[in-house]
């Protein structure tokens, strides 16, 4: 059964996907008069948006691994490598299919790192405080298959 006033809202706020499926049915006519202009362009911008979530995402995912070698190298595997290699894969290809984010990399990694330490401390059972506030990794060590960071002491 419908919700009660459901008639008289828009498609766009009754079923998303339906209102979507018309709009662009009405582009690819060229039927630009008659598109939902305001709300299609809300939504390409939420796209964008969710495509520099998703970088963000990605690098914490692979910060933490990173984190995580270094400070815990008793735990080191092949597999651990393989999912440190697969991270970076899928970052690559994130990139690849979003090439203007590399130009906010660096900015990305920052983000990113605040929160990658936060999960590594986390996962791992240190305080926080066992890793560096800011991050020391330049975007191409990062992405470079043949870095692994050596813990110090």
């Amino acid at each position: 059964m419908d919700e009660p006033g459901m008639a008289n809202r828009p498609l766009y706020d009754q079923d998303f996907y339906a209102w979507a499926n018309e709009q662009a049915g009405l582009l690819r006519a060229g039927k630009l008069s008659e598109a939902d202009i305001g709300h299609i362009a809300e939504e390409i911008e939420s796209l964008g948006k969710g495509e520099k979530r998703e970088l963000v995402s990605r690098l914490r995912g692979l910060l933490v691994h990173l984190l995580k070698w270094r400070f815990q190298p008793a735990f080191r595997s092949t597999g651990w490598r393989l999912t440190i290699e697969e991270q970076r894969n899928q970052l690559a290809d994130h990139l690849a299919d979003n090439p203007s984010l590399k130009s906010s990399l660096n900015e990305t990694i920052v983000s990113a790192y605040r929160n990658a330490v936060l999960s590594a401390a986390r996962e791992t059972g240190l305080d926080r405080t066992a890793f560096p506030v800011t991050h020391h990794w330049s975007p191409e060590q990062i992405m470079d298959s043949t870095f692994y960071p050596e813990a110090t002491h």
